[in-house]
């Protein structure tokens, strides 16, 4: 099926029907012998935005909640004429982009929350601006397109051309799977997400045709304090506050909750309840409130997807104790200084 050409639809504004986006499922590289029947695009660390083109120069921007947000991206209002008056519903990230080019979503929380403070958002695009990477559409003209498979969708997408000031349509690598997933891990990217080329559209489902695959890493840590859990974790940690060693004093880089199975939940408890010190190990002190500071001689393994810019894990979860190292052993580069 063929893209109609840019403004050939002749007709009045469509109301387009509203349709949630495909959610992928974790998992791993599919195996070598099916390579060839995915696609490879990478993995964005940004807000998920399904755009609603009418076909009369206006733009809707939607997130996966549904909520209207296109008014805390005003950069992308013309993306509303970049298809005259062909309607369109299109799958997208929005990112935040740091001075190498990579997604840091970081910087996009300070764009993410605005779309009721419409003059903030204006200023805030003036210092933050957005990049809009588009990789499915799911309705084109009159037709809806969620059932055809993502190799043709895919196609169409592209004809559309849609590269401008603030958005793109970035390719995607059809087979070997493990160079690109290489490749993401070399540039420092978050991930992969690997699309099944017969797959439809499944609005709103966490489908298994869709694989997404988070480059994650691994450091070791010092517990500095916790914070006691709640529920049926009443009496035992919620989770640990976890700190590395730079320039002779213990920085705090975050807050792990996930990662231990009931039985290493409650050994660890009874760790905490002997190191227990009135004294805030951390420097300087992190604004966590209803923390229990304990004394920095517990070290462990967390794995992480990424670092702020101020040194903070991002998406953490405990692997292990480390009997074997001592805390002095979890000295990390650091930035400078903590925000």
């Amino acid at each position: 099926m063929r893209v109609p050409t840019r403004g050939s639809v002749d007709n009045s504004p469509v109301s387009l029907p509203l349709i949630p986006p495909m959610l992928a499922t974790s998992g791993t590289l599919p195996p070598v012998a099916q390579d060839t029947h995915w696609a490879y695009e990478t993995k964005q660390d940004g807000q998920r935005a399904v755009v609603y083109l009418p076909g009369d120069g206006s733009v809707t921007l939607r997130a996966r909640s549904g909520e209207d947000i296109t008014a805390a991206y005003p950069e992308l209002r013309a993306l509303g004429s970049a298809l005259g008056t062909l309607p369109a519903v299109l799958d997208g990230e929005i990112l935040a982009l740091d001075e190498q080019g990579r997604a840091d979503f970081q910087l996009l929380q300070a764009r993410m929350g605005l779309a009721h403070a419409p003059g903030k958002a204006s200023r805030m695009a003036a210092e933050v601006p957005v990049h809009l990477v588009l990789f499915d559409v799911m309705h084109l003209a009159d037709r809806p397109l969620t059932a055809l498979p993502y190799v043709r969708r895919r196609g169409q997408l592209e004809e559309l051309g849609l590269d401008g000031p603030y958005w793109s349509t970035p390719g995607a690598v059809v087979g070997h799977g493990r160079e690109a997933l290489q490749a993401t891990r070399d540039h420092g990217l978050e991930g992969l997400v690997c699309k099944r080329l017969d797959s439809v559209y499944e609005p709103g489902v966490r489908s298994r045709a869709w694989i997404k695959i988070r480059n994650m890493h691994s450091e070791d840590v010092v517990i500095g304090g916790w914070l006691p859990g709640k529920g049926r974790l009443t009496g035992l940690p919620g989770s640990v506050l976890v700190g590395q060693r730079t320039a002779g004093r213990l920085r705090y880089v975050g807050n792990v909750g996930t990662g231990w199975s009931e039985a290493e939940r409650t050994g660890l408890a009874a760790l905490l309840r002997t190191a227990a010190t009135p004294v805030c190990p951390f420097d300087p002190v992190p604004p966590v409130p209803g923390a229990r500071w304990v004394l920095p001689r517990l070290v462990g393994e967390v794995r992480y997807s990424t670092r702020t810019r101020a040194g903070l894990l991002r998406q953490p979860s405990w692997l292990r104790l480390r009997a074997d190292l001592a805390p002095e052993e979890s000295a990390a580069d650091l930035p400078d200084e903590t925000a």
